[in-house]
């Protein structure tokens, strides 16, 4: 990539703050000759060996880039992008993304912006990261005002990239007609700013989409049972998402097929734990194989307790069957003990509560129960 005079960026930025600085066309003239317009100027070629472009890249994203009749412009955002830290690989991404940000003002508008954002306390490696998933939007004076409402909303900057990586159009909804309506509906739900933080992290596109349709998947949540005021109607927002109420009712009776459940017990499963509707059909029947089948519980139990679904089988459901199964025939552990009550805790209470204490008597319990959660069936652990 070309490689302008380096510091422009910081001449750049001190021009907005100083009154002093000789003006900001002559600091970014100083940056790069003076070229005059050329007839002959390829955009196609420059966007490959000055950008960085593949070919096919350049070809579609000069037809945007038709007007360009010198390198003198594009030259100065390139200084300016490297100067604020995106390295090659990232200006050439950005540039296929936008195209016409080699046509952008540095000083009305991508020095401002950068000065803007900078005044929220980000710091120029931040501004760099934003940039490359801005796409246009960092063209625009806009994404400081836009950036002030939504860190504080998403907790971080950290938690808002995560956002923008899923969904680069949280960028261009409008703050006052579509956004704000929809996190103060979200908040009449009930949901504190924790919570529509976690959910928008997941579901970005919520925040973009039009008020009738987050109506619209406020009121399904309703209707599978998960009231407003619950601590799972986050959950259960999250699980109707793009789903059809078509679609939820299929997901509802092959739960109902799968886990040989009344209405009612379908019912309490869904509202417990919402997001079941979310797994799929081969994870579903794998866990009804192993609860039911293998293990013999009743389909009520596990109606009662559908948070053991969304355990790792290999991992937690059937390493930890193994551990109690062991230590009930084994005289060391009480055969009314609740096969849940160890499936639920931490791992670090599971071994404080349930391997530590029987070193002595069982002193390979804990390498056979690291070798099951390996996926291994040690010798010990057969019971047939």
């Amino acid at each position: 990539m070309l490689r302008l005079r380096r510091g422009v960026l910081a001449q750049v930025l001190s021009s907005l703050s100083a009154s002093s600085v000789p003006p900001l066309h002559r600091l970014i003239s100083a940056a790069a000759p003076a070229i005059s317009p050329n007839p002959s100027f390829a955009v196609e070629e420059y966007l490959v060996s000055t950008c960085g472009l593949t070919r096919p890249q350049a070809l579609k994203a000069s037809a945007k880039l038709s007007h360009l009749k010198s390198p003198a412009n594009p030259d100065v955002v390139l200084a300016f992008l490297a100067d604020l830290g995106l390295s090659d690989a990232d200006v050439a991404a950005l540039v296929a993304k936008d195209p016409q940000i080699l046509c952008a003002s540095v000083e009305r508008t991508l020095a401002p912006v950068v000065a803007g954002l900078s005044g929220l306390g980000l710091s120029r490696s931040d501004i760099a990261r934003l940039a490359s998933l801005s796409r246009s939007s960092f063209r625009y004076r806009s994404i400081v005002s836009k950036l002030q409402y939504y860190m504080p909303l998403f907790g971080s900057f950290e938690n808002l990239l995560r956002a923008l990586k899923r969904n680069f159009y949280l960028h261009s909804a409008d703050l006052d007609d579509v956004v704000k309506p929809n996190v103060a509906l979200l908040r009449e739900c009930g949901l504190g700013a924790c919570d529509i933080a976690k959910l928008c992290i997941s579901k970005p596109w919520l925040l973009a989409a039009n008020l009738e349709r987050v109506q619209a998947m406020v009121e399904c949540a309703e209707n599978i049972g998960v009231p407003r005021a619950s601590g799972m109607f986050r959950h259960a927002l999250h699980a109707v998402a793009f789903l059809s109420e078509d679609k939820i009712a299929a997901r509802v009776n092959y739960l109902k097929n799968t886990f040989r459940w009344t209405d009612a017990e379908v019912g309490m499963a869904v509202s417990k734990y919402p997001t079941v509707l979310n797994r799929t059909k081969e994870f579903l029947q794998r866990r009804s194989e192993f609860l039911i089948s293998d293990l013999g519980l009743e389909p009520a139990y596990i109606a009662h307790r559908p948070l053991m679904l969304a355990y790792s089988l290999e991992g937690r459901l059937r390493p930890r069957y193994y551990v109690v199964t062991f230590l009930k025939e084994n005289g060391l552990l009480d055969h009314g003990r609740d096969y849940y009550y160890a499936v639920k805790m931490t791992e670090k209470v599971f071994m404080k509560k349930f391997i530590c204490p029987h070193k002595d008597a069982a002193p390979y319990l804990a390498e056979d129960y690291v070798a099951a959660c390996r996926g291994e069936l040690p010798p010990r652990f057969r019971f047939t």
